[in-house]
């Protein structure tokens, strides 16, 4: 089969599009697996990703390590992989540290780290199977999960 020049610059230039798009592309994070997907936004809604920021709009896939960041009028609700969801308040950061969930190799984890704002916590099969393996961070304290849901908010530091 011969191909003619043409056919081969569209070939090239395809290839050069679609690599472009999958190395450019909000959703891409390499080899992680995905913890979970925003299920919806208003306002004022971003995920950052390592430099990269962009508008956390329902669907859009969560990884180990992305923040979630909501301005004056944004709020976020999310699922994760176990089912639990988290719901984010107005002017609220939050970073997804850790989350592990293989239930057919025992493995179970979340770590969550919130700065600033409101948060609501419904647990899913973690708190359930391995409630131990669920762990929120704030700036002056840790929560450990015993129970399947809770609020949580972050207000600025007292001054001295």
């Amino acid at each position: 089969m011969c191909l003619r020049e043409g056919d081969i610059r569209r070939a090239l230039y395809l290839a050069v599009v679609l690599t472009t798009i999958s190395v450019y592309s909000p959703g891409h994070a390499g080899d992680l697996e995905t913890v979970g997907v925003v299920r919806n936004s208003t306002g004022t809604a971003f995920v950052t990703r390592g430099e990269r920021s962009f508008p956390a709009v329902a669907g859009t896939k969560l990884f180990p390590g992305d923040t979630l960041v909501t301005g004056r009028d944004g709020s976020v609700g999310a699922i994760l992989r176990d089912n639990s969801t988290l719901s984010l308040g107005e002017e609220t950061s939050l970073v997804l540290r850790d989350f592990e969930f293989s239930p057919a190799e025992g493995k179970f984890g979340i770590i969550v780290r919130i700065t600033r704002g409101t948060m609501a916590y419904l647990s899913g099969l973690i708190g359930k199977l391995a409630p131990e393996s669920a762990r929120f961070e704030t700036p002056v304290a840790s929560i450990g999960i015993r129970g399947t849901r809770f609020a949580v908010k972050v207000g600025e530091p007292a001054p001295e």
